[in-house]
């Protein structure tokens, strides 16, 4: 007996070939058959009348900070209800391993001490605890450098590691790798990663090479030294001997508008020299990040009421924020303040979503001592940067070689982040590229679009089983209504789910069908179906 089936779909099976008209049973989580159309239908507990519906691979969301949203928000909603069913956490340098304090930063957050269990020393058993949660999809995990970093050098971050603190991050790294981590993921424009010598980090990603595990890195920078950060990751991977990871391309700043094909060019002419690197991207013109990454590599938000106490630093600031300095971009003068906006800050809620130019302006303040003033208050303040052209966006989305991927968190309207301000790209989007470039622009087929989400992300980042609709794999299917599938969340309303999806499986069991069903995703250890 069929646990599942959805009969009478336009089938995207992820790997790119042509949509064709089928259906598709489950049985004890994973796919049974692909019948295509005209096949009998066999005997199933639940048969689901999929006409006029695409069904698809669930998404594959390789760029995700949701590293504590299963123990505070488990049913993961912005994420499923768009039709995500499997992230990869431990981004951008930062993860929930080996910083012994992260299970203590989840309960703070809001998670309930009961649901996290034993406190955390080991990668196994992190994804242990999320295994206990029962979230509603599946979470695969890196490993942040700048974790453990901070875990090996302590508070003297300004310095190289000694041998014996890179042969203890070594040795983490490894042990992680044992236990099911899927890489190494890098965030150099964040302390303390930013700190770390391509030497420091090439010596660390070399660990990778026997375990197939990825490097995957925010980039050094993103405006005016955007081609050589690109070009560094590469070489980081090359040295190394492992793939290498373009976390969310970008041409970011005014100066940089326009040059997507030039940089896709940069990526091209690496592969031609045998690199072996990939990509993803969020499908907006806009970033979010905190606010202390605005400011330059020799003071933190920890140290800024030292450095506005002392005339000669408080001017030098000034200047590195509004003008830059060398080997660092200020933001009043690559995007504007005009275009920097408050994200979620705790102490003064009702600031989100201001300019900084306006809250300068209103406070009679010039912007660079308003993002302080912001800071001083909620050291994790956030922003979101209207950065990027749309021209660009386009570019680099119509690669049907460069993922799709979030750089968001799972959130729902009614969590610990429902007042403030979110990018519309927690909630979005999946549903905006299916919907507004691939439906309305045409920018690229359904079929690869698909491709893009699914099955390219999983195989490159080792989720074996994951992101095709075949006979074997993993059942996480999305089915979707391709003449209504859209984003509706905005950066004035960005708590609205994405329209459209009808159906989301995750491990052969219903989680979604237009209200929650079962929490049925578990953690992901690498090369494990």
């Amino acid at each position: 007996m069929i646990d599942l089936l959805v009969v009478g779909a336009t089938v995207v099976d992820g790997s790119g070939s042509p949509a064709f008209g089928g259906s598709v049973a489950v049985r004890d989580g994973r796919i049974a058959a692909v019948l295509r159309e005209g096949a009998p239908e066999p005997p199933a507990t639940r048969r689901i009348d999929a006409a006029g519906m695409v069904l698809a691979p669930g998404f594959v969301d390789v760029h995700q900070h949701s590293d504590a949203t299963p123990f505070v928000e488990p049913g993961m909603d912005s994420m499923l209800r768009q039709g995500v069913t499997t992230i990869v956490v431990g981004n951008c340098g930062t993860s929930a391993y080996p910083f012994q304090g992260a299970p203590e930063r989840a309960v703070a957050a809001g998670a309930d001490p009961g649901a996290l269990g034993p406190r955390w020393t080991r990668f196994g058993e992190y994804l242990d605890a999320i295994d206990r949660c029962r979230p509603a999809l599946n979470v695969a995990a890196l490993v942040g450098h700048g974790t453990l970093r901070e875990a090996a050098l302590g508070k003297d971050q300004r310095r190289p590691p000694t041998a014996e603190e890179m042969s203890l991050m070594r040795e983490w790294l490894a042990q992680a790798l044992e236990e099911g981590a899927l890489g190494l993921s890098t965030g150099l424009i964040y302390a303390p990663g930013l700190f770390a010598t391509t030497d420091e980090i090439a010596e660390l990603a070399s660990v990778l090479a026997s375990s197939g595990g990825v490097y995957a890195s925010h980039v050094r920078g993103e405006s005016s030294t955007l081609f050589e950060a690109v070009a560094e990751c590469i070489e980081i991977g090359r040295r190394a001997g492992t793939p290498a990871h373009v976390s969310h391309l970008k041409a970011e700043s005014r100066p940089m508008w326009g040059r997507a094909e030039e940089l896709l060019a940069l990526i091209d002419r690496e592969r031609a020299l045998g690199a072996d690197v990939t990509a993803d991207q969020y499908p907006y013109t806009a970033w979010e990040t905190e606010f202390a990454a605005a400011l330059p590599p020799w003071t933190s938000a920890e140290e800024l009421p030292d450095v506005l106490g002392d005339p000669v630093a408080r001017a030098r600031l000034r200047v590195a924020m509004e003008v830059g300095e060398p080997g660092w971009d200020g933001l009043g003068r690559s995007i504007g303040w005009d275009r920097v906006v408050v994200g979620a800050h705790a102490a003064a809620p009702e600031l989100t979503g201001r300019s900084i130019a306006a809250l300068a302006e209103g406070w009679g303040v010039e912007p660079f001592e308003a993002v302080a003033r912001l800071l001083l208050a909620d050291p994790a303040t956030g922003m979101v940067g209207h950065g990027m052209h749309e021209d660009d966006v386009r570019a680099i989305l119509r690669r049907t070689d460069v993922f799709v991927a979030s750089d968001a968190l799972a959130v729902s309207p009614e969590g610990p982040l429902g007042r403030f301000a979110v990018h519309p790209r927690y909630y979005g989007t999946f549903a905006r590229v299916l919907g507004r470039y691939v439906r309305e622009e045409g920018l690229l087929p359904l079929e690869a679009a698909v491709r893009k989400m699914t099955a390219l992300p999983a195989a490159r980042f080792g989720l074996v089983g994951r992101g095709t609709i075949a006979e074997g794999a993993a059942a996480d299917l999305v089915l979707f209504d391709p003449d209504r599938i859209a984003d509706t969340a905005t950066f004035e309303r960005p708590h609205a789910f994405a329209e459209g999806v009808q159906l989301v499986v995750v491990g052969g069991a219903v989680a979604w069908d237009g209200r929650p069903g079962a929490r049925a995703g578990r953690a992901l250890r690498r090369g494990e179906a």
